[in-house]
């Protein structure tokens, strides 16, 4: 039997939220007869556990690799367009129709704002420019 593996933010989440929860439980249900692992618990969570994930990510014993979390090494790297992406990602079946047309529609609503203040942005810089050169003349 192998261990379980967990994305990396996943894990540090993981041990977060035990680490404080494990602290908690101890704290209020037997401080007496626990009380030397109350401050070892949030320790070892906080102090120990997560930076040794953040530092050795897929070395860690339970981090999953790049392959086993569904990417592959030898992919090509994305071209930045979203919608290119979005199509791909459609092709290959990993999103559904009604997730593509979702996903299509904010973007091309984003697209649309960004076009928007990109224009309002060069209206502002046209202006400025405008003024500075009147004022040069003058």
């Amino acid at each position: 039997m192998s261990l379980p593996t967990f994305e990396k933010n996943r894990l540090i989440g993981l041990v977060a939220v035990l680490s404080f929860g494990l602290t908690s439980l101890f704290a209020v249900l037997l401080p007496g007869a626990l009380g030397p692992l109350i401050p070892a618990t949030f320790i070892l969570g906080f102090f120990v556990i997560i930076p040794l994930v953040a530092l050795l990510g897929e070395d860690f014993p339970l981090v999953e690799s790049g392959e086993a979390a569904g990417e592959s090494v030898s992919a090509p790297a994305t071209t930045g367009d979203p919608l290119e992406t979005l199509r791909e990602r459609y092709a290959t079946g990993e999103i559904g129709e009604e997730e593509f047309e979702r996903r299509l529609d904010r973007l091309l609503e984003t697209e649309e704002l960004e076009g928007r203040i990109d224009a309002t942005a060069a209206d502002r810089r046209e202006s400025r420019d405008r003024r500075e050169r009147e004022t040069e003349l003058e």
